[in-house]
């Protein structure tokens, strides 16, 4: 709509409701009519242009909403705005809005008087109500007013609030209880629609329509109905939780209305959530403490062969001063090595070391879980996310939240697993299947893996982005055929937990013996080293220690025992590795290959074929 200014001043002239022109963009009133300035109270000689924001009170916020719908739409209309008059009055109105294109950003607004509004649409309905028939309207008056007469002082003295309402929703009576509960009077409450006022909206929020009213449906469709899961509002706008029961009541059997008997339950509906939010969290916790009192006990009734890092070689010292470097920040750790050279024990050290350790060391061994079953160990579970999640259950990140997370055989995981796990752990939340509550995450990780980094990700065993995440701090465990001067600080330290443990005597270690075990390649590291000694342990007697090393290989200490020099084992080896070679075709890893022939790990025999400089024409030569 576009018009000159003098056109706007005669279209507002002719209109019979207070009109206005706002110019949004300055805030301003460009024109107005009498009938505007006679409900605002403006003073006749206050011409415009005039500020419009002074007649909005604390409405501001909303009116820039409406004035926003306003121009997307090009007209709207809102009750919800709070006008105040140049006098400080505060003026009820039903707004309508257009969109002026003239001048740009300017709106006509036309304002309805809401009281006056009711005062007509009251004069209607009680038009209405002679033309009805007044004698009928007597009728029910006397009837509600006896009714009040003869129970006042009972209704009065009851502890629950108790009213009425007539077949038209309007409100007869009023108790003491019910007055004092909701904040209003009997003049607020007699004779109005009491739905509207005290039971107009949802605890969330949402309108509570009157044909919807369970209240409302005892008087028309003669029905009692109780409910414990609604709200009524108090006067000053506060919500409170109430049980009640409505019941239809008859004059001359002629359904009249209904009575409310209702009670405040706000106080045992909170109490009944605290309480539900108290079992939760004892149930959370209980599941918690059973898992990691599960986890502790495993530790302690594990058969690891020992708990501290033994040896002096340079290797050792390097790891230990890695871990102290480490130990006290949260800082991701990645422990490689081969199978059996002390990953665990690593791990074990840095938390130990760290500012976490009073809580347990949460060790999830990542291959130990079927597919199926890893993302729940893992993440954790609700009751019924699953078919056969039948209880609530935490997952390893969840039981080392505020301790230490050691995922061994990292690259053992599946891919998809994988991904949820970088995402929980740069999210710093954790979310159980089948529910949809994150929860913090503060967790220090350790990580560890057999296969070389590099290697696992080219052969998609590990995805990059996790390496790039957990390989913050590497720490490398140097096989024991690398470091065989630790060998006999290990053997004594070895023997001395098994036979405490076995209640054995403890052999004497010769110096073939020692030998022996320094000839030994030792593919299973330490954790072969453990075994061997532990059976040695046993066979021995308490004597000269019994050695079985390798397949069926053994040693006794006796004099008869063939002899050969450190060169020659070497050599033998190496001539080993080379026979392997020519049968396996040259092939070093998979089926058939040189690895699985010598029983080692492709990763041991690689390594022997750099220390050996053993290279493809020494085995095609000798073919």
């Amino acid at each position: 709509m576009a018009l000159a200014n003098g056109a706007i001043d005669s279209f507002l002239t002719v209109l019979p409701k207070a009109a206005l022109v706002l110019d949004t963009a300055t805030d301003t009133i460009v024109a107005r009519n009498d009938a505007a300035a006679r409900l605002l109270e403006l003073d006749p000689d206050d011409q415009p242009p005039m500020r419009f924001s002074t007649l909005l009170d604390r409405s501001l916020p909303r009116f820039i909403v409406f004035a926003e719908e306003v121009d997307h739409r090009g007209d709207s209309w809102t009750r919800d705005l709070s006008l105040v008059s140049a006098r400080g009055r505060p003026v009820r109105c039903e707004i309508l809005a257009s969109r002026l294109t003239d001048p740009p950003g300017a709106m006509l607004l036309l304002l309805s008087d809401l009281d006056a509004f009711e005062r007509r649409t009251a004069m209607t309905e009680t038009a209405e109500m002679y033309r009805a028939g007044l004698t009928e309207w007597k009728r029910a008056e006397r009837f509600f007013a006896e009714l009040e007469r003869e129970n006042q002082l009972i209704l009065n003295a009851a502890g629950e609030g108790i009213y009425g309402v007539n077949a038209e929703g309007k409100t007869t009576f009023v108790n003491r209880a019910a007055r004092e509960m909701l904040g209003w009077t009997a003049e607020d409450l007699l004779g109005r629609n009491i739905h509207a006022i005290i039971h107009h909206h949802h605890l969330n929020g949402d309108v509570y329509p009157a044909h919807e009213c369970k209240i409302y449906e005892s008087f028309r469709y003669d029905k009692i109905n109780r409910t414990d899961s609604e709200v009524f509002w108090r006067k000053d706008g506060k919500p409170i939780r109430v049980e009640y029961v409505s019941t239809p009541i008859y004059d001359q059997q002629v359904l009249v209305g209904a009575v409310v008997i209702f009670r405040d339950i706000t106080e045992r509906k909170e109490n009944e959530r605290k309480l539900q939010e108290a079992l939760e969290e004892v149930r959370s916790l209980r599941d918690k403490l059973e898992q990691e009192n599960a986890y502790l006990q495993e530790a302690i009734s594990s058969e690891r062969a020992h708990h501290d890092i033994v040896g002096t070689s340079s290797a050792i010292k390097q790891i230990r001063a890695r871990i102290d470097l480490v130990a006290p920040t949260d800082a991701t750790v990645l422990i490689t090595g081969e199978t059996g050279t002390g990953k665990a024990l690593v791990a074990s050290a840095v938390h130990k070391a760290g500012g976490r350790s009073r809580r347990a060391m949460i060790h999830f061994k990542c291959g130990s879980v079927s597919a199926e079953d890893v993302e729940a160990e893992l993440l954790g579970q609700v009751r019924g996310a699953f078919p056969g999640s039948i209880r609530d259950k935490p997952g390893k990140l969840e039981l080392a939240h505020g301790g230490t997370l050691f995922l061994d055989d990292i690259s053992e995981l599946p891919l998809g697993t994988q991904g949820r796990l970088l995402h929980a752990l740069q999210s710093r939340s954790v979310t159980r299947l089948g529910d949809t509550r994150a929860k913090q995450l503060d967790v220090h990780v350790i990580a560890a893996m057999t296969d070389p980094p590099v290697e696992a990700v080219k052969s998609g065993k590990l995805r990059e982005d996790l390496l790039f995440f957990l390989n913050v701090f590497p720490i490398e465990c140097t096989p024991l055929r690398d470091r065989l001067e630790d060998l006999p600080l290990l053997v004594a330290h070895l023997l001395d937990v098994s036979c405490r443990r076995l209640n054995l005597p403890q052999p004497k270690v010769t110096e073939r013996a020692m030998r022996q075990l320094m000839d030994y390649p030792w593919p299973g590291n330490i954790r072969e080293l453990r075994n061997v000694l532990e059976r040695a342990a046993i066979v021995s007697g308490g004597g000269k220690i019994v050695l079985e090393l390798g397949a069926g290989r053994s040693g006794s200490g006796r004099d008869d025992t063939p002899m050969r020099t450190e060169a020659e084992m070497q050599q033998m080896i190496r001539d080993n590795i080379l026979a392997c070679l020519r049968e396996a075709g040259g092939k070093v890893a998979g089926p058939g290959g040189a690895a699985e022939l010598l029983g080692l790990q492709p990763t041991t025999l690689y390594s022997r074929l750099r220390r050996f400089r053993i290279t493809e024409d020494e085995w095609k030569e000798t073919a």
